[in-house]
């Protein structure tokens, strides 16, 4: 994915380019590591080496022959990079008219690719518990950040609905049966009935390895049931996806791949890849202790062989460019082996399969798990998030509308929960804290969506939100302040950092340069608070005019910067 740098980063770059004899790629543009030194630092490090020169001394040399153009004031040397300053008019020009005027900070460096996105991810007949949180909002969060980079954007939605568990769900029904009508509940409490019974009687696992193989060979019976559980579960899932905004552009289950597999293992088979390991069928890889077992003694298939079939299914239908796995980091074994077979098997595109993995997330301290019984629902966490945040929306904020209240508390309490769990670096474990992730303060979600009610705020007081016109852009000039620059420089880097965020698949890049553009806001509102003359409605009709701006381009990244995370930008709180 190329650099998706701003035009005055680009002009950096190009400018020591010019300079060298160079091309743009050789350089990389940074931030200085204070505001006062400049506003773009490009480092002569590649022109030293190749020229067996003083990188201070090539950045020296660069600096004196600078003129100044369009977009860049100046130049000056400090040590081996060259610090530019921007044309602050014609910064704030681009930003605005990037932002209000109709166009974009995020530059389309996506275009002509396509990234397959594989996340949420649940086994039918349980509930969406509070542990799925992570594969689907970080799933979904890339998802929106590959196509506002212009990706032709495919989520997946691959449901556990094939194997042994089902099996298990088959044997557990014909045992005890199970009250009318059937709900999520009643599935999913017969299978934790039937896990806590295999403690006791092992031999109920070969019951249920039995009934699986029941439904792989199409017994009627069996793949009624199945598919009688699998749209009750289907229902319960989207009710959750509801809440959380969340749509997938295609649900496919492992059950989708069960006609795929004898060709598959005829592949295997014809490449010399399989070998036989007290009856079950496994291929050995290198560098690996364990082998990858593809099929059972009892002639069943795995989730590995259906991966298997899932990722040729994948490749023929989009020719992807990327195709991520949002799982959870227990399964990199399995996806490191499975990618490594891909490649065995003659695939050149396996290299672009990757796994996404992430940590752990626990509630309360503990870790949830169905197969315990001791289940969190995501349906009642979230319920409680927006609960919680219409209570306090009643309690101290009487100026929100009535008919403002609830999809108010419904945007802040779902962005609260989801915010929570993207801010931490995705390989990181996550403690939700419910008084961190609900306070409007601190590096939390409602902290964000409050910082985008304010912008709302201060356009209603003007009367109506800022335009970008001939006025507007004549009015820039007004804007002389460092605190007001501290933001459009900020605003600058959006775009890079939405193509940093998902070429990285970490999410929590975009939650951190929200959090520091709201504090840069922060910063500027607050000392109009105590200086008359910079307030964003001062009485100056221009300078109102440009801080007005601003102040709507900040708005306008901070909603569509919450959006590619997926929370809502409320205009009131």
């Amino acid at each position: 994915m190329p650099p998706a740098l701003s035009p005055f980063a680009r002009a950096a770059a190009d400018a020591v380019a010019a300079a060298t004899g160079f091309t743009e790629s050789d350089f990389k543009v940074e931030a200085p590591p204070r505001p006062e030194l400049g506003d773009f630092a490009v480092g002569c490090f590649p022109v030293a080496r190749a020229r067996k020169q003083s990188p201070a001394d090539v950045a020296r040399a660069i600096a004196e022959g600078f003129t100044p153009t369009p977009l860049l004031a100046s130049a000056t040397a400090a040590g081996p990079f060259v610090n530019f300053r921007a044309d602050r008019a014609a910064a704030y020009r681009w930003i605005l008219e990037s932002t209000i005027g109709g166009g974009t900070l995020i530059e389309p460096a996506g275009a002509g690719h396509t990234v397959c996105i594989d996340y949420s991810s649940p086994n039918i007949a349980k509930h969406l518990a509070y542990h799925h949180i992570r594969s689907t909002v970080i799933g979904h969060a890339l998802a929106e950040m590959h196509r506002a980079l212009g990706y032709r954007t495919i989520g997946i939605n691959h449901l556990g609905d094939w194997g042994t568990t089902h099996g298990m769900l088959l044997a557990a029904y014909h045992m005890w049966g199970a009250p009318e009508p059937l709900t999520i509940d009643t599935l999913n409490a017969l299978y934790v009935r039937f896990r806590a019974a295999m403690e006791q009687d092992p031999s109920l696992e070969d019951q249920g390895r039995a009934w699986f193989k029941k439904l792989e060979d199409g017994d009627a019976g069996a793949r009624a049931l199945w598919q009688r559980f699998r749209e009750i579960s289907l229902a319960e899932f989207q009710s959750v996806y509801d809440v959380l905004g969340i749509e997938f552009d295609e649900v496919r289950g492992e059950s989708a791949y069960e006609p795929d597999m004898p060709g598959v293992l005829q592949m295997l088979a014809d490449k010399g890849l399989l070998s036989e390991s007290d009856g079950a069928q496994v291929v050995e890889l290198p560098g690996e202790k364990t082998p990858l077992l593809v099929k059972t003694r009892d002639g069943t298939t795995l989730y590995a062989t259906r991966d298997i079939a899932t990722a040729q299914y994948r490749w023929n239908t989009y020719q992807f460019t990327r195709s991520l796995y949002v799982v959870d980091r227990g399964q990199a074994l399995h996806f490191r082996q499975l990618f490594k077979l891909l490649g065995l098997m003659g695939y050149d595109w396996a290299s672009r399969c990757e796994h996404v993995p992430f940590g752990l997330v626990r509630l309360g301290g503990r870790k949830t798990g169905t197969r315990m019984g001791n289940v969190v629902l995501l349906k009642e966490v979230l319920r409680e998030a927006i609960d919680d945040i219409r209570d306090r929306i009643r309690a101290s904020n009487a100026e929100v509308p009535p008919d403002a209240i609830e999809p108010t508390a419904q945007m802040v309490g779902v962005g609260a929960v989801v915010f929570a769990n993207l801010v931490s670096q995705r390989d990181k474990d996550v403690d939700f804290d419910w008084e961190r992730a609900l306070s409007i303060e601190g590096d939390s979600g409602p902290y964000l969506q409050y910082s985008h009610a304010r912008c709302a705020s201060l356009a209603r007081k003007a009367g109506g939100a800022a335009v970008w016109d001939e006025s507007t852009r004549a009015a820039v000039v007004r804007l002389q302040h460092d605190a007001e620059w501290a933001v459009a420089r900020r605003l600058l880097d959006f775009g890079e950092t939405v193509r940093r965020a998902a070429e990285a698949c970490e999410p929590h890049v975009i939650c951190h340069y929200l959090l520091d553009l709201a504090g840069d806001f922060s910063r500027w509102y607050t000392l109009g608070n105590g200086d008359a003359s910079l307030r964003v409605l001062t009485d100056e009709a221009e300078t109102r005019r440009a801080r007005l701006a601003l102040t709507a381009a900040v708005q306008s990244v901070l909603r569509t910067g919450l959006g590619l995370l997926g929370m809502g930008a409320p205009d009131v709180m």
